[in-house]
């Protein structure tokens, strides 16, 4: 199986994007001091639950000015004003309104993994709660840049973004089946 030049793109992408999660994540969780980043302790189930709560605003923020930029589109652009139920939108609120579609899905799966992971993790390893929330931001925002220059540009932030969401899920699965 041969792949044209747009896969082997998408593929090359992904890999140095998953490489970089794995630095980011091991390195950070090996690296980064609890306290450095809010984890107190000892810590009952809602503190934990609180705490990826916390972390997790900063994807709301996100998801927020994502909406924003759909909105700003529409209200500087005429042909874009009367709303998707009477006409067409321009190319570049197709691109915000894509964005703001993949982001909105990612957060679901994001947050939900994060509240997931806050169960089952112990206080030293919640440290992976705000990692995964700055590399999730990363992704979006290399996600929304390379999607602005080039549909294919935005495998990386893609693969930034769902990887660790992915991660975060087998763990949370192992931690469960492990016992925790």
């Amino acid at each position: 199986m041969t792949f044209d030049y747009e896969q082997r793109s998408i593929v090359m992408q992904s890999a140095l994007a998953v490489l970089l999660c794995a630095v980011v994540l091991g390195g950070g969780y090996l690296c980064i001091p609890p306290e450095l980043v809010g984890v107190p302790t000892p810590m009952a189930l809602e503190d934990r639950l609180g705490f990826a709560l916390k972390w997790d605003l900063l994807i709301l923020f996100w998801l927020a000015g994502s909406v924003g930029a759909v909105s700003q589109k529409r209200f500087w652009h005429p042909a874009d004003r009367h709303g998707s139920a009477y006409s067409e939108p321009s190319p570049a609120l197709a691109v915000c309104q894509a964005n703001l579609q993949n982001t909105l899905e990612q957060a679901v799966l994001a947050l939900s993994a994060h509240l997931i992971l806050a169960t089952v993790l112990l206080e030293r390893e919640l440290v992976l709660i705000p990692l995964l929330v700055m590399v999730f931001l990363v992704g979006r925002a290399t996600f929304a840049i390379g999607y602005a220059k080039n549909p294919i540009a935005r495998a990386f932030g893609m693969a930034v973004t769902g990887a660790p969401t992915g991660f975060a899920y087998v763990l949370a699965a192992s931690l469960i089946m492990a016992g925790r």
